[in-house]
């Protein structure tokens, strides 16, 4: 399922319009987004937990040269599956 699928499941069971339910998922989008732009977490009980990871400084190595580069600190998204709904899909 890509967004527009999803826009048009949720139309249709929540019985709203397609630009409604188009506005309803992107203003979740972006506030799940602006809250882990700020750190924060977001918790959604029985589906799951978004969180930030970070990840700090590395040495690597260029597998073609062999020659040690740096690999910056970084921020990684995360999700955490709820109990709901990890029971949900292993029925």
């Amino acid at each position: 399922m890509n967004k527009n699928d999803l826009i048009a499941a949720v139309a249709s069971s929540a019985g709203l319009s397609k630009s409604d339910s188009t506005r309803a998922i992107e203003s979740l989008l972006d506030t799940i987004t602006n809250s882990l732009k700020r750190d924060e977490k977001v918790s959604i009980v029985g589906f799951g937990n978004f969180s930030i990871s970070h990840r700090k400084a590395t040495v690597g190595r260029n597998p073609r040269t062999g020659e040690s580069i740096q690999i910056a600190a970084s921020k990684r998204p995360k999700f955490s599956v709820g109990k709901a709904l990890k029971d949900a899909v292993n029925i």
